[in-house]
């Protein structure tokens, strides 16, 4: 699934193309995509709808339109694209929803497996949805002591802590994986028994792998494409994830992995993060 640095890509590369836009007319292929509303309502609200601001939030494409927010989950096989040119087979094949602009382009929200969502919230569904997930490990206030109060005060596994979207935003499998290698923590430890100094090497990588990853445009290790239909290249740059069975970069040994932490597979080093 696009994780946080997927998902700012797209929201970077389309915003500057749909940012002050209005939504001519807008057609939806299939509902399995539909979360707490139905086909009529959302295309009869987008219809006539400008687009005021475009921007992510955890592992979601936010647009604000007028009171309400069209809110985007990409899911594994999920992306945004305007098109400036009629869609090819394949690219209308998978078509779920298509917003035509008033410039003539096209929003394309194509999805092979339908396995992302989208939502049309009003301000008070918004502000649950919001209020539900955790900070922004990006924000200038999210620091090492923050980081703890938050993520620290839970039993789960640190790894399966990171990726709990409502104790922080936006992290999944492949930088949690990266960024407990890079801190050199045992991912099965429990996430209330970090040290201060402990939680100070985590949140420092965190922070790296997510800028760096953000600035690489994305980890492409299957179906992710940034919102120029491009690949990303972040996954040139993973030391662990994708990994399991070679050696380590630092020491060697070989990388184990394994799904009993959250049923996802966890790789890392036996040595490193002792």
């Amino acid at each position: 699934m696009p994780e946080l640095p997927e998902v700012e890509t797209i929201v970077r590369d389309i915003r500057p193309e749909v940012l002050g836009r209005t939504v001519v007319r807008a057609a939806l292929s299939h509902t399995d995509v539909l979360r707490g509303v139905t086909r009529p309502t959302l295309i009869r609200g987008l219809a006539g709808a400008r687009v005021d601001d475009l921007f992510r939030r955890a592992k979601h494409a936010v647009f604000v339109m007028g009171a309400r927010r069209l809110v985007v989950q990409p899911g594994m096989t999920g992306s945004l694209v305007v098109h400036d040119r009629p869609l090819n087979e394949e690219e209308a094949r998978y078509a779920v929803l298509r917003a035509t602009l008033d410039d003539g382009r096209t929003l394309v929200y194509r999805d092979v497996r339908r396995l992302g969502t989208l939502l049309w919230l009003d301000a008070k569904g918004w502000a649950r949805y919001d209020a539900a997930v955790g900070p922004e490990p990006l924000a200038r206030e999210f620091t090492p002591a923050a980081m703890q109060a938050q993520v620290g005060r839970t039993r789960q596994s640190i790894k399966k802590a990171l990726m709990d979207q409502k104790l922080l935003a936006g992290v999944g499998n492949i930088y949690a994986n990266e960024a407990l290698f890079a801190a050199g923590i045992d991912p099965s430890r429990e996430a209330v028994r970090l040290s201060a100094s402990e939680w100070t090497a985590l949140h420092r990588e965190l922070v790296r792998i997510l800028s760096a990853a953000v600035s690489g445009r994305g980890s492409t290790v299957r179906d992710y494409r940034t919102g120029t239909g491009a690949k990303g290249k972040f996954q040139l740059s993973l030391l662990v994830y994708g990994r399991e069975g070679e050696p380590c970069v630092r020491c060697g040994t070989l990388l184990a992995g394994t799904h009993a932490l959250d049923a996802r597979i966890t790789v890392f080093c036996h040595r490193c993060q002792a």
